[in-house]
């Protein structure tokens, strides 16, 4: 017998302090770079997508004794150290088996982290009947019930539906039938509802001496805090004081409202990454929509040099089209059996260190303590492994010396001879764990023959089907040897449904790695003259991790779920479209 219990948890925005760090590198990429119209969706730690999560309680616990029970569920958060953060609780269902629970909590979805969720259910007592549900005390309940999931289990089902069976606190049923929930997760409108401009300037000020200025505009959001937090930026327009770019597209998780005020600034390019300010604007998606329909323009202003006073610039901003409109979201390629497929590249050169040396950053602590290599396959793998449907992920190792004494590239980490593969993220520790013992380490540090490996799968994958996007992470502690053999490699790969995240471990110069990520605000070329299409690599340097602050390599995989939707977008690959999820009202 099915109990309807619905409880609804809509996602909101997390709490943008925590992320200071982190954004000051992120806004840095985000300033430099020409990455095209729209930075990553994920890039900024204040926006999150939004569901709605119904639970269905079935087969109560009660229903064995025949004693009807008057039902609460309450949700709560798993944090790092085990504790749990109380999210919200249902109204009280009286006399029922089945209750239809309705009330609404709020929780902050977030890609790049792994978030437990448990459910207790309670039977509150007559006496409480009349209390506000906030104000009552748990432990004068009676416990009908426990579930826990990780919300990653729910959103990556192509029902985005999963089925729990209760228990006790303790873990265990017994000979006793605690029930189970169904838990079905919906997103809300906002996370679909989008805003597309078309943005234009006349008569902006000439910031070049010997020709006229290359502007682009960026778009931030305004925060409760003060601060500016990064949403988009347009291409840049060379040679043109009176530019009009390609339409640019903002979600509504974006811009928050289309009140909530927005700083729109004027930047002349330059390609050291030094861009000169031209003007700014602050204006909100509402009085960007009134300029549209008046058909009139806003005034640029600076800073100026002698007072710090505002001052009205002659160019004007013109919106020349504006429209409001629906796209498919990350979660609904997903829910339609889209998938992340994870690999990973491990550098096996000397300059890491004898594996045996404490000092080494391969040496693995007997105390079961994570070196560089092993958190960062963990703080990746444990996350996207939910988005990958067998969890067969292809391992590499790269500049070590094989047991058949040559050195290699790209030699499988398990030390297979015809599998590349390993079963899920404990694979890949067991394979890096054993490759340790029977590899010797050798050099030099080569990318090109790992990416070209990575590529060609995916390639491959391209012609059985297009629902599978791959992230390939290289954790590396050394400078390049092969620099252009690795610029083609990736411009070649920059065509394809392939991410890379590079982790630079240890204390090296990393500077090549930033020419690779394309900071600069240049796009890799190769060495026949080709650009990429787009930027697919990230990096960042280990040590940059803080403590107590969400790791630098996870703020990474923020970006992910923008970089996927960047290129379906620009493939015009739809999800499919039986299994999208309905739109939430």
């Amino acid at each position: 017998m099915e109990m309807i219990a619905r409880r609804a948890i809509l996602l909101q925005p997390a709490d943008s302090s925590k992320m200071k760090d982190l954004q000051a590198k992120v806004l840095h990429h985000f300033v430099s770079s020409d990455k095209g119209a729209c930075l990553s969706e994920g890039l900024s730690s204040s926006i999150r997508d939004s569901l709605f999560l119904c639970l269905y309680d079935m087969h109560s616990c009660g229903e064995a004794s025949h004693t009807l029970s008057d039902p609460m569920a309450v949700v709560y958060a798993k944090k790092i150290d085990g504790k749990l953060e109380e999210l919200g609780r249902t109204e009280v269902i009286l006399n029922s088996l089945h209750p239809a629970w309705i009330e609404k909590v709020t929780i902050a979805f977030q890609f790049e982290i792994v978030q437990p969720l448990v459910f207790h259910v309670y039977d509150v007592d007559t006496k409480y009947h009349n209390i506000p549900v906030k104000t009552l005390k748990l432990k004068d309940q009676d416990f009908l019930g426990e579930a826990t999931c990780v919300l990653s289990e729910i959103v990556t089902k192509q029902s985005q539906s999963l089925t729990l069976n209760l228990h006790n606190k303790n873990g265990k049923t017994g000979l006793m039938n605690f029930g189970a929930l169904t838990i079905h997760a919906e997103e809300t409108v906002a996370s679909r509802s989008a805003v597309e401009m078309t943005f234009r300037c006349s008569h902006l000020d000439n910031k070049d001496v010997f020709s006229k200025s290359d502007p682009f505009l960026k778009v931030y959001r305004i925060v409760e805090s003060g601060d500016y937090v990064p949403i988009c930026k347009t291409e840049v327009v060379n040679n043109n004081l009176n530019p009009t770019w390609k339409p640019l597209c903002m979600s509504m998780h974006q811009f928050g409202s289309k009140d909530n005020p927005l700083i729109i600034e004027c930047f002349d390019f330059n390609s050291s990454g030094n861009h000169v300010l031209i003007g700014k604007i602050q204006k909100s998606v509402a009085d960007l929509e009134k300029l549209h329909k008046e058909r009139s323009g806003a005034n640029l202003t600076i800073a100026s040099s002698h007072d710090g006073h505002e001052k009205v610039l002659k160019g004007q901003l013109f919106v020349d089209q504006f429209c409001q409109k629906e796209q498919y979201s990350f979660l609904d390629y997903i829910s339609s059996g889209f998938e992340l497929n994870f690999m990973v590249a491990v550098d096996f050169t000397s300059s890491n260190g004898n594996p045996r040396n404490p000092e080494s950053l391969h040496y693995v602590d007997p105390s079961g303590r994570l070196n560089s290599y092993q958190r960062a396959i963990m703080e990746v793998g444990e996350v996207i492994q939910f988005y990958d449907s067998d969890k067969r992920f292809p391992a590499w190792g790269f500049g070590g010396r094989t047991f058949d004494g040559t050195i290699s590239h790209c030699f499988n980490l398990n030390g297979s001879a015809s599998s590349y593969e390993v079963e899920g993220v404990e694979g890949i520790m067991a394979a890096y764990s054993s490759a340790l013992h029977n590899v010797a380490l050798a050099g030099p540090t080569l990318f090109g023959q790992v990416i070209n490996t990575a590529a060609q799968i995916t390639s491959e994958s391209l012609s059985y089907t297009s629902n599978k996007y791959f992230v390939l992470l290289i954790i590396t502690d050394g400078v390049l040897t092969d620099l252009q053999e690795t610029k083609d490699a990736l411009v070649r790969a920059s065509d394809l449904p392939l991410s890379i995240l590079i982790v630079g471990v240890g204390g090296a110069d990393f500077g090549q790695m930033e020419v690779l990520d394309a900071d600069s605000g240049q796009r890799l070329e190769s060495s026949t003259g080709r650009v990429a299409t787009h930027d697919i690599v990230q990096f960042v340097p280990m040590r940059e991790v803080h403590s107590g602050q969400i790791s630098v390599v996870q703020a990474l995989l923020e970006e992910l779920p923008g970089q996927f939707l960047t290129y379906m977008r620009s493939r015009d690959i739809k999800p499919r479209s039986s299994h999208v999820a309905q739109t939430s009202a």
